[in-house]
């Protein structure tokens, strides 16, 4: 894993390959982001480079050191997650790691260790790690990999680095899967619904999210004030859990951007199957309405974050790309 298979992310990098080349690498980092966002890779990548034997601020990729990261097997990486069976990073096993890297490392310079994801550590567990992060054992580097930062101790936020990994780009995203094998019909269908992320992209099923988007498409075309029916059997029939309901306005917001880059006279798309569709809802109003419906979903997804009862939300939203639907 070297620094360039790492996408998206150039200034992180940057300042990861400085710190190395002038042999400042920190005892600890936070690395904060969505699952899928290059965050664990860059977190390896630090790692191998560190190990590795041939360059000062990336991985070669031939060397034993590199090999064996790359094959899952170096002896001086540990991985902390929760139990199969617990919810939690117990501390007995922040304990267990502890000693492990309070031993010689067997072939690198120093041992590191991974833990993700760093907030399901117990109060307790994370309150043992606190001098662990502030001065490893053998000078040992410790990553660890969250979600949010705010969910862990100000302690423990305190004596890391933190690196917040923004959520990949549409572009970025769109490569990432073509390089992991999906067709770019399919990669073009999974990456709008990502939020960013190549994990949530591979986990979803192309089949019922294609039958999904028909769906929106369809119920978005009927929405009309005058039949008042229509925004609310769209609200009941698409919207559901808080999670559905972003995932909802993920969908409507890869929509209305292609429609806006249409009004644009920009023909690349990401919705490329669904163009006549997209054309459709395009041509239904000027391109500055289209702009402020697209800022409608926005800030309707935001408003769903922040707690906003997503039923009340989308009728909301529906009524107002009903009356768009109009002009």
């Amino acid at each position: 894993m070297s620094f360039a298979d790492i996408l998206g992310h150039d200034r992180i990098i940057e300042v990861l390959r400085r710190s190395l080349r002038n042999g400042k690498t920190a005892h600890s980092y936070l690395f904060e982001g969505v699952c899928g966002s290059g965050r664990r890779k860059s977190a390896l990548a630090l790692i191998q480079a560190l190990f590795c034997t041939v360059l000062p601020d990336d991985a070669c990729g031939s060397c034993p050191s590199c090999r064996k990261i790359a094959g899952g097997n170096h002896p001086d990486i540990h991985f902390i997650a929760p139990l199969p069976d617990k919810r939690d990073i117990s501390i007995e096993q922040l304990r267990g790691m502890q000693r492990d890297l309070s031993l010689r490392p067997y072939e690198a310079p120093r041992k590191a260790c991974i833990i993700d994801p760093a907030e399901r550590m117990s109060v307790g567990a994370a309150n043992s790690l606190l001098k662990t992060l502030e001065e490893p054992p053998g000078n040992a580097l410790i990553i660890l990999l969250t979600e949010n930062a705010g969910l862990l101790l100000p302690t423990v936020r305190s004596r890391c680095q933190l690196f917040r990994f923004a959520p990949l780009s549409l572009e970025h995203l769109l490569t990432l899967l073509i390089q992991s094998g999906i067709s770019s019909d399919s990669a073009a269908l999974l990456a709008p619904m990502a939020g960013g992320s190549v994990q949530k992209a591979l986990e979803l099923d192309n089949e019922s999210l294609t039958i999904r988007r028909e769906a929106v498409l369809s119920s978005v075309a009927k929405l009309n004030l005058n039949r008042i029916a229509t925004v609310f059997d769209a609200s009941e029939e698409l919207a559901g859990n808080r999670e559905k309901t972003i995932e909802l306005l993920d969908m409507l917001l890869s929509f209305y951007r292609d429609a806006v880059l249409l009004g644009a006279g920009t023909g690349d798309i990401v919705n490329r199957s669904s163009r006549h569709e997209i054309e459709s809802l395009a041509a239904r109003r000027s391109f500055p309405k289209n702009l402020e419906l697209l800022e409608s979903i926005y800030e309707t997804r935001r408003s769903v974050q922040r707690n906003a009862n997503p039923k009340l939300a989308m009728d909301h939203l529906f009524m107002t790309l009903a009356d768009g639907n109009r002009s």
